[in-house]
Formats: C-alpha cells, sequence, structure tokens
C-alpha cells in the first residue's frame, strides 16, 4: 500500500510539475497559460437563472457560463404550467398570502415581496426578449390557475412554458459578444482568495472540460445555478444530472446552507413501471380542471390545495387501497383545452398509450422542486463574498417549506437579477463619472423601459 501511495503522490508531484512548466513557457510567449481562464464572471448553470444573470450584467464585463451536460439538459427547460405574474395592484395581497400559505408561513418576507413586485416588469422583459405567451382574442395576456392560487395569475405557453423562455434566453446570450457557453464542462470546486481588506472572498471555480481537462476559471465574482437534487432520487422529474453540485461545494467552503430537508413531491406524474425521469403531469391540468379518482372512480381531495397536501392524499388513497397509483380524469376540462394548452401532455400520454381526451391516466407523487439550498441574502448573495448562488440550488426564503406552483421561474428570474445588479455594484463602485461615460458610448445596449435600473447600468449597457 506504501508504494502504491509514494506512485500516486510522484504522479500528482509531475502532473503540477508539467503544468507549472506550461504555465512559464506562456508567460514568456506572452500566450494565455494552458487549463486557466481569466474572466469578469464564471456562472455555472443555463437553465434560467444562469442565463438572465449573464443577460443582466453590463457587456462591459466577460462572462463564461458552464452547462454540466449539454445546454437542453436542464430542468429550466421541463417546466409545464407557466410563470407567475402579478395580475394587476389589486393582486398583490392576495399572491403574497397565497405563496405564504403554501410554504407554511415559513418564507423570508421581504424575498416574497421582491419577487412579487418585480414580476410584471420581469414578463415584460421577456416578451420583448421575444417569449410568446397565450393570448386572448383581444390581445391581452391569458391567465390560467394552479393549486393553492385564489385565482389565475400565470401566463404560459401551451404546456411548455419553460422551454419557451430557457430557448429564447439561451439565443440572446448566444448573441452577446461579451459571454461564451462551455458545454459539457462539471463545475467541481471554487477558488478562494483574499481581497484587499484581508477578507476571505470567492475567486472563481474549478471545472473538468468534456475531455476531463482540468480549468481553473478566475473571475471577480462567481454564481452557481446548477439547480435541483432530483438526480440523487431513485423517482424524479428532474434531469438525472441534477445532483446539488452547488450545494455539496458550497458546504465544503464553509458556505451557510439552509432548509436542506425542504423537498417537494409533485402530485402527478405519469405512473410507469419503466426506470429513468418520471413524466411531469402539469398543475395547471387540475387548474383548468381535471380530477383525481381512486380506483373505485372517486374523488377523495381537493384538488387545488397545496402540493404537500395533495401528494399526502394520494400517497394515504395508495396505501388505503394498496394500489401502485391513483387516476387523473380530463373529463371536466373542455376538449379545445386538452388540445390547445395541453398539446405536448396529449401527445405525450397518447405515444404510452392513454387518451387523456378519452380516459383517466394513471398518475403517482415524484420527487420536483428543491425549497432549500444554499443560504443567500436578498441580492443573492452567499456568507462567501463575490459568490452568487440564484435559482433551485439557492434559498432565498421566497417558498417556505412548500413551494406554490410556477413560483419557481419567477423567483428564479428575479433573483437572478438581482445578483447581476449587486456584481455590477461591486465592480463599478469606484469608477468615475468619466469612466462609466466611456463605456456607455462603446457599450450601450440598454433595452429602455424593461426595468427599473440604477444609473450605473444604464451606462455601462446592462440590458
Amino acid at each position: 500500500m506504501t508504494g502504491e501511495k509514494d506512485e500516486k503522490s510522484e504522479k500528482t508531484e509531475d502532473e503540477k510539475n508539467a503544468r507549472a512548466e506550461k504555465a512559464e513557457k506562456a508567460a514568456k510567449t506572452g500566450a494565455p497559460t494552458p487549463g486557466v481562464i481569466d474572466c469578469d464572471v464564471v456562472i455555472a448553470g443555463c437553465g434560467v437563472a444562469g442565463l438572465y444573470c449573464a443577460l443582466n450584467l453590463p457587456r462591459a464585463l466577460n462572462v463564461v457560463l458552464l452547462s454540466k451536460e449539454d445546454v437542453a439538459s436542464c430542468d429550466s427547460m421541463l417546466a409545464q404550467g407557466g410563470i407567475c405574474v402579478l395580475h394587476d395592484p389589486d393582486d398583490y395581497e392576495a399572491f403574497f398570502e397565497d405563496t405564504l400559505r403554501a410554504g407554511h408561513y415559513e418564507n423570508r418576507l421581504e424575498s416574497v415581496d421582491l419577487m412579487i413586485r418585480a414580476s410584471r416588469p420581469i414578463i415584460d422583459d421577456l416578451i420583448k426578449r421575444g417569449v410568446r405567451f397565450a393570448r386572448r382574442e383581444d390581445g391581452s395576456l391569458d391567465y390560467t390557475r394552479e393549486g393553492a392560487h385564489s385565482r389565475p395569475r400565470i401566463v404560459y405557453h401551451e404546456d411548455v412554458t419553460g422551454e419557451e423562455i430557457t430557448t429564447h434566453l439561451l439565443a440572446c446570450v448566444r448573441e452577446l459578444p461579451n459571454a461564451r457557453i462551455l458545454e459539457h464542462t462539471c463545475m467541481t470546486d471554487i477558488i478562494e482568495g483574499f481581497d484587499a481588506s484581508g477578507r476571505r472572498v470567492c475567486r472563481g471555480m474549478v471545472a473538468l472540460g468534456p475531455d476531463g481537462e482540468r480549468l481553473e476559471i478566475h473571475a471577480d465574482a462567481t454564481v452557481m445555478a446548477t439547480g435541483g437534487v432530483g438526480g440523487l432520487y431513485a423517482h424524479s422529474t428532474n434531469y438525472p444530472c441534477l445532483t446539488g453540485d452547488g450545494c455539496r461545494i458550497a458546504a465544503e467552503h464553509g458556505v451557510l446552507l439552509e432548509h436542506m430537508d425542504y423537498v417537494q413531491i409533485h402530485p402527478t406524474t405519469l405512473w410507469t413501471r419503466e426506470p429513468g425521469r418520471s413524466f411531469l403531469i402539469s398543475e395547471s391540468a387540475r387548474g383548468e380542471g381535471a380530477i383525481l379518482l381512486n380506483g373505485s372512480g372517486e374523488r377523495f381531495v381537493d384538488e387545488l390545495q397545496p402540493r404537500d397536501v395533495v401528494s399526502r392524499a394520494i400517497l394515504d388513497e395508495m396505501a388505503r387501497e394498496g394500489s401502485e397509483h391513483v387516476w387523473l380524469s380530463f373529463e371536466r376540462v373542455p376538449l379545445e383545452t386538452i388540445e390547445g394548452h395541453f398539446t405536448h401532455i396529449l401527445e405525450h400520454c397518447l405515444e404510452e398509450g392513454y387518451d387523456i381526451r378519452r380516459e383517466p391516466i394513471p398518475v403517482v407523487p415524484a420527487q420536483h422542486y428543491f425549497m432549500g439550498g444554499i443560504h443567500v441574502d436578498s441580492d443573492s448573495e452567499t456568507t462567501l463574498p463575490h459568490l452568487f448562488a440564484c435559482g433551485e440550488t439557492c434559498c432565498n426564503g421566497v417558498h417556505g417549506r412548500n413551494r406554490l406552483a410556477s413560483n419557481s421561474l419567477l423567483e428564479s428570474l428575479v433573483f437572478a437579477q438581482r445578483a447581476a445588479d449587486k456584481i455590477m455594484r461591486d465592480r463599478f463602485e469606484d469608477d468615475t463619472a468619466a469612466q462609466l461615460a466611456v463605456a456607455a458610448k462603446a457599450r450601450s445596449r440598454f433595452i429602455a423601459g424593461s426595468r427599473a435600473v440604477t444609473d450605473v447600468a444604464l451606462l455601462t449597457g446592462a440590458e
């Protein structure tokens, strides 16, 4: 054993020396150091949180985004139901209360307030970027309702809202002259350093490239947008690659985590004996009138209660009957709604041998969403300065103990934008007005009216 250890130590030392030699040669020739990337901001994750953070950063900053798999393999692509928005000013109190009631009143009140107030500007910005939300005949936005909502306040695109939003954001990021995406590149660690005052801060991350090459990505600001934990479960609606990487790495560096046991089970996924990711049947199906039945064809629960309540009722009914699933019936949903709103659910169920227009489908609860994660403040910054987290990997307190349906996309976008704003303020706080004016003249691509911004944001060209 000693010989093996010595051999490994020698190999490691040889690799270090080889890297040092390459770095020395590169320094002499002026070429970049192999395996080292220098940028202003590095973002791990290409779901809506990572993409929207990049889009809201100034064009003066060099941004690198990492995708653990290909960019299509992120849970943002899978969101079916829609995205919440404050319907009108009179809806504020009801929206706030619905979010708190679903979260068992364990929500962080400031975060809920920030999310709701930012919701309409976020939706307006998505529309300007090309997202096609459903419209009524008069051209106004159509709103649907889901479980635990006291009124319709969810905008959507058919039953593939997440794919619609993520695809458009990805296209926008690909057009940025200051950003590049590295696919099949997995974050494995973060890099620590010290600022001018001697404070411990994050200085970037370590990653493995598609060919197994180790990359050191040095950055002034580091963002974890690595998604949830579904890949750790036998039955989940998540992609298998979502394994809580951000939380694990944060914990290894003493970064505070919060509510790691707050995992949401979705009541309705299509039951199957086949292994792999569970196919989600959107919450909005029940919002539009679909009902849950037991093996005797009887309703046994109010389908519009919060997800944890409905999931528990289903599991209890399965235990009482000794069954492997219950049934979801679309008999009360108009045919035009099934074929227009739930197009992809209809198609998938037909592939599995079920026609939701004529028969109920077997459904069962499965792991769906992670409410806990890396603790962040209202600007999405962690307890390690210059390290940010947004999306499902973080816990900003919006969701409490149980997420209100369709708040996930909204929360991710709002707090990704706030992370970008904080990164920008940190970076440009010492710059003079003259320097900012030069940056504005050279790089400004600001979309007027898309959101309330600081003068610094306008001058540096952030969208």
